[in-house]
């Protein structure tokens, strides 16, 4: 066999368990129209659990025709982008299926964000109305007249919650952050009004391959940009899970909704999965250790897809000894790269094993899992999801494939992949070309098929004329008993052209000084590895998903550089 052809046989389908498939026949299903097929098959089922509040599908059903009833009394029609800036509730699902309902494309956005990030995502998206909480809501009112949203639906945490919470919220919810009230504006929605609306839902024909989403890049690496995600990109991905899992049952399942549902991690593996597979959902707003044990605990779940961030929380908490793990048939990471030591600690203290994937908000979001009942690598994004094709291919011209073992940058192509970012033609070019997308990371295949990312590319590090992968110093980094979190950066170097950089942060209560790290260092690393520089630190700069932010350490360098 030449070397050009070890992709195209797909060495990675001979370590396919039994029962998933080397390729699927999809059918062809809008979301909307999933979700309320779903309805139909489980109306009794409990769809969603919000703090103890539960909802039916058939419940659930009955909001999003009313609510996209009154959508479209408010003038949304086909085409149009509606906002939603809501964290993991009951209303987030609601709006999501309404909206689609009506062909009408969802943008989603990060509550965390600020005025000035929101306000691009919104111009950008061309959104005319916004579906957001009271604690947003007078904000995002100021923010309005900078941007093309005209109407505004708001909601509250008390709306659905159990009778004892609710009233709590009502009490003291204002005093402690958890609730804002909010004056009557033009044009201002309440929740409650909208979903208890009564006029019937529009019957509106969309097409498998309309736009469905458009959903945002986090801006690691520069200025967000949104990829456009058809109902066939999301729908296909959500197949594929479905496809990947062939011991889960449908109508019989629960799972913890902890990656947030604004990011295409939790869009697809919180909320458009459970759906698809008539699941119940315990949604979960802040995705602390705490809370996500307390869940563990209370509800049983046997599906949770999570963030790196989050194993790492659960390993510092004290209420991990007392939490039974074993409930969990499936343990997903993705977000960012999981490090091995995090995924053996893991394993060590709950039994659990966590199965690392890989996934850009570009492809719906997934590309790799590592496979169940079969073979999980440590370290490895494991093997490609059926009908995705995936090469290795050279750094300099980014068309020669690499042979087996050989880094180079991993390219894509399979039905969850966009076709290109909204306003965007020049970065579309730039990331697709001849039908791949170009996912900005090296990475190689081994024998069998299994993938490893070793870095981003514009993260390597060249110092003194050698490569340097931050993850591989990073890795290091986590075997290190006192070490919580760790970040390797190059900062520029009159002699060496980067210095390396490292950022640590200690586990809760150890000490931790420079010294220590640096000796450490030194015994696992070749010379041309070491740091030049260390600093220890209380937190690293994350996105929503516990991504840390090297570009936020780059430029808190920069702006030292500048100051002198």
């Amino acid at each position: 066999m030449k070397e050009k052809d070890v992709y195209d046989s797909k060495p990675w389908l001979k370590h396919y368990p039994e029962g998933i498939p080397s390729s699927i026949r999809y059918e062809e299903i809008c979301l909307h129209d999933m979700f309320e097929r779903t309805a139909l098959q489980y109306p009794g089922r409990d769809a969603l659990i919000f703090q103890g509040y539960r909802m039916k599908y058939s419940e659930v059903r009955d909001k999003v025709n009313a609510l996209a009833s009154f959508l479209a009394t408010a003038g949304i029609k086909k085409g149009d982008v509606v906002a939603v800036l809501l964290p993991n509730m009951i209303q987030t699902v609601i709006a999501y299926y309404a909206v689609l309902k009506l062909g009408a494309i969802i943008q989603m956005n990060n509550p965390l964000y600020t005025d000035r990030e929101l306000e691009y995502q919104f111009n950008d998206s061309g959104a005319k109305m916004l579906i957001t909480l009271d604690l947003l809501a007078n904000r995002m009112i100021a923010v309005r007249k900078n941007t093309k949203i005209e109407k505004i639906i708001y909601t509250s945490m008390g709306d659905y919650l159990p009778p004892v919470k609710k009233l709590l919220i009502k009490l003291v919810g204002k005093k402690k952050g958890l609730r804002a009230d909010v004056p009557p504006a033009e044009k201002v929605y309440r929740w409650l009004d909208a979903v208890n609306f009564i006029n019937g839902s529009p019957e509106v024909k969309v097409s498998f391959d309309d736009t469905a989403v458009y959903q945002y890049t986090g801006g690691t690496t520069g200025q967000s940009k949104g990829a456009i995600l058809t109902h066939r990109n999301l729908c296909s991905m959500v197949q594929m899970y479905g496809a990947w899992f062939p011991t889960l049952n449908k109508g019989d399942e629960v799972l913890i909704a902890a990656a947030p549902v604004f990011h295409v991690l939790g869009m697809s593996a919180a909320m458009n999965l459970p759906v698809f597979m008539g699941w119940t959902a315990v949604m979960v707003p802040k995705p602390q250790p705490v809370d996500l044990l307390a869940a563990t605990r209370k509800y049983r779940p046997t599906v949770c897809s999570m963030v790196p961030t989050m194993y790492v929380g659960m390993l510092q908490h004290p209420d991990l000894k007392k939490t039974d793990m074993s409930c969990y048939k499936v343990l997903t990471s993705g977000g960012s790269s999981l490090p091995v030591e995090v995924l053996k600690k893991f394993k060590e203290l709950t039994g659990a094993d966590i199965n690392e994937g890989f996934g850009m908000t570009e492809t719906s979001p997934q590309t790799h899992l590592n496979p169940f009942g079969g073979l999980n690598k440590p370290g490895s994004i494991g093997l490609p999801y059926p009908d995705t094709d995936v090469k290795i291919v050279d750094l300099v011209s980014g068309e020669e494939p690499m042979p087996a073992g050989k880094e180079g940058e991993m390219i894509f192509r399979g039905p969850q992949v966009t076709q290109g970012y909204l306003n965007k033609p020049e970065e579309t070019a730039k990331a697709i070309k001849n039908g791949w997308l170009h996912s900005g990371d090296i990475a190689y295949m081994d024998d069998d098929g299994y993938f490893f990312v070793v870095d981003r590319i514009k993260d390597l590090i060249i110092s003194s004329g050698y490569n340097v992968y931050p993850r591989e110093i990073e890795e290091i980094l986590y075997e290190h008993s006192k070490i919580q979190k760790a970040a390797v950066i190059g900062i520029p170097d009159e002699k060496r052209g980067e210095k390396i950089k490292v950022f640590v942060v200690p586990n809760d209560g150890a000490v931790l000084d420079e010294k220590e790290v640096m000796d450490y260092c030194q015994d696992k690393l070749a010379k041309y590895k070491w740091p030049g520089l260390i600093e220890i630190r209380s937190a690293l700069p994350e996105s929503n998903v516990g991504k840390i932010l090297k570009k936020e350490l780059r430029r808190e360098e920069e702006e030292k550089r500048t100051k002198g």
